[in-house]
């Protein structure tokens, strides 16, 4: 029994979201002018993005090694912050709330495939991470995943199932830990 045959994938029509050239164009862009902008170049990262129809809101602070699929299936809110080398796999819509951190090398996967079905399908599902949430260094967000409002995810945790709101969590698989306490 075969258990995949991707000699029968097919990519849903319209799964992108934008035309194949398209699609390359902004591969290009990000791979010179985003990639090779100065640090110091947060407005101007934003305006590429927005450019190839990210929203994305004022004051954001994102780094040019940071890393997006499909920008039209982004948005970031205000005062939020991208860190290095994270990367925004945008098969389906990826939302990060105002005032939110998405720490470096963070990995937010808003895509999987249908194990179950022998021809591999391909599926975008959402990923939010809503507003003064905090992402630490280096952690999985599997498809479909709710981060709640406020709260904080633990470096190098993997988060396969939705995070309560003002909570801190961590582990592999991240689990809630303790209520955040602000000061």
């Amino acid at each position: 029994m075969s258990q995949q045959n991707l000699s029968a994938f097919r990519l849903p029509a319209g799964f992108r979201g934008r035309s194949a050239w398209f699609v390359q164009l902004w591969w290009l862009v990000q791979a010179t002018l985003f990639r090779h902008s100065p640090q110091f170049a947060y407005g101007f990262r934003a305006w590429l993005l927005r450019r190839f129809g990210a929203q994305v809101g004022v004051s954001t602070v994102i780094r040019p090694t940071v890393t997006v699929t499909y920008p039209w299936k982004v948005k970031i809110g205000d005062f939020a912050w991208i860190g290095d080398d994270v990367v925004l796999y945008s098969l389906g819509e990826i939302e990060v709330g105002a005032d939110s951190v998405v720490s470096q090398r963070s990995y937010l996967c808003a895509g999987d495939h249908d194990y179950r079905d022998s021809t591999f399908p391909i599926r975008g599902r959402r990923i939010v991470v809503e507003a003064q949430s905090w992402i630490a260094a280096d952690v999985f967000i599997a498809p479909g995943v709710v981060v709640g409002h406020g709260a904080v995810i633990g470096a190098r945790s993997s988060v396969f199932h939705d995070m309560p709101s003002g909570m801190v969590c961590m582990g592999n698989p991240c689990r809630p830990l303790k209520p955040r306490k602000i000061s």
